[in-house]
């Protein structure tokens, strides 16, 4: 049978890959796995939202197709929100719901670009991210990025070239955990206008920022949406993983390309999970608020045990991540296996965020903390510890 050559060569996914490293493993009564392997919440929605959610299964229209961008009101809701977050100017018409910000991502690209087509990623970059330019034919440009993991606009500028279409930024970012500065987002968006490329803003983690006001000014230009594609996804803001359901903010004009995608993909995007994000936008900003400084004192928690772990450097933390670097003369997809086996952890190797010749990704770790409360937290530098007295 033929297969698509491009499918073909693109990696497996390594959230299931690392998966199969604990599929067959055992593990000590007084050591138990800690996964700290998937930037998700495991928790379920909140009562309140779960019980919303059941009254929702009792109205016909929850089981039926929608609209292809999304229920309306979702994304009249979801405008509001970011004209409060932004200060901006944005309308529901700019506003587009996905089954899942991968799908977004995904329908944005197949809208902007085809085979042979050139894409910047900064590096380490969201493996998803790369895996779907891959499948396409597309090609990422690795953007390394400098000593502090923001990427350089004037670098960006010189890897260019007539086949790029678009330059992909996510902040807080995956899998290192950093946040961009405004000024940062507000060149790139300029270096995009004048080379009349597309700025990709994925903001997956915005709601757990680690500083209060807007994360940048992006939306106050009256004309962002000639230039700025946004993402954003519900999962991680009312644990609605399951459910898939993530959102683009961009010009009506493009939003109508993307539709043509997504009527052949989903049809719509689940009712139920639309209804929920829906519900969490009217009822749950004190949770969410409460879930924010949480997931904040759980970075307090890493960035103190890092601090007494000899031969370790946390290179970056925010969001869901703490991004590593490891004292041990071996690669770091070697030493996440062997973590797995002596130590009873997941933990993802930098070799899966970045392109196979970037040495960078042979030093590094990311660790998602969020799903690991404060004694988790000390578990992991505890384990840390004793795995690198044993093998010092």
């Amino acid at each position: 049978m033929h297969l698509n050559p491009h499918l073909a060569a693109t990696q497996a996914p390594p959230v299931m890959e690392a998966r199969r490293w604990i599929a067959d493993a055992s593990f000590p009564p007084e050591r138990p796995l800690l996964n700290l392997s998937q930037a998700a919440p495991v928790a379920p929605p909140p009562a309140p939202l779960r019980a919303a959610m059941a009254e929702a299964l009792d109205d016909p229209a929850t089981h039926l197709y929608g609209p292809v961008l999304g229920l309306p009101e979702l994304r009249v809701a979801l405008a509001a929100r970011m004209r409060q977050i932004y200060s901006g100017d944005l309308q529901a018409a700019q506003i587009a719901i996905t089954s899942g910000c991968n799908q977004a991502f995904c329908a944005t690209i197949s809208a902007l670009a085809g085979p042979g087509d050139e894409i910047l990623l900064p590096t380490p970059w969201y493996f998803n991210h790369e895996m779907w330019l891959a499948t396409q034919g597309i090609n990422a440009v690795p953007l390394p990025c400098d000593q502090s993991l923001i990427p350089d606009p004037d670098a960006a500028r010189t890897r260019i070239t007539p086949r790029t279409r678009a330059i992909v930024l996510v902040t807080p970012n995956n899998p290192t955990g950093t946040e961009y500065p405004a000024g940062t987002l507000a060149a790139f968006r300029n270096l995009a206008r004048a080379q009349g490329l597309a700025l990709i803003v994925d903001e997956t983690y915005r709601d757990f920022l680690g500083h209060d006001g807007p994360p940048h000014d992006l939306f106050t230009d009256p004309d962002w949406d000639d230039t700025l594609i946004h993402l954003y996804s519900f999962s991680k803001a009312y644990r609605l993983t399951g459910h898939r359901v993530g959102a683009i903010a961009a010009s009506a004009a493009h939003l109508a390309e993307i539709e043509k995608i997504l009527d052949c993909v989903t049809i719509c995007p689940t009712g139920l999970g639309q209804r929920a994000a829906l519900w969490g936008l009217e009822n749950l900003g004190d949770w969410l608020a409460g879930e924010r400084r949480e997931i904040l004192a759980r970075r307090h928690h890493l960035m103190s045990g890092f601090k007494a772990l000899p031969g370790w450097s946390l290179r970056a933390a925010g969001a869901y991540f703490g991004y590593v670097t490891h004292p041990f003369d071996m690669q770091s997809d070697q030493l996440a296996k062997r973590l797995v086996q002596e130590a009873s952890l997941l933990i993802l190797p930098g070799t899966m965020f970045a392109p196979a010749q970037d040495r960078a990704g042979l030093r590094h770790l990311r660790i998602a903390f969020a799903n690991a409360d404060a004694e988790g937290l000390a578990e992991l530098i505890r384990r840390l510890q004793a795995f690198t007295a044993a093998n010092s």
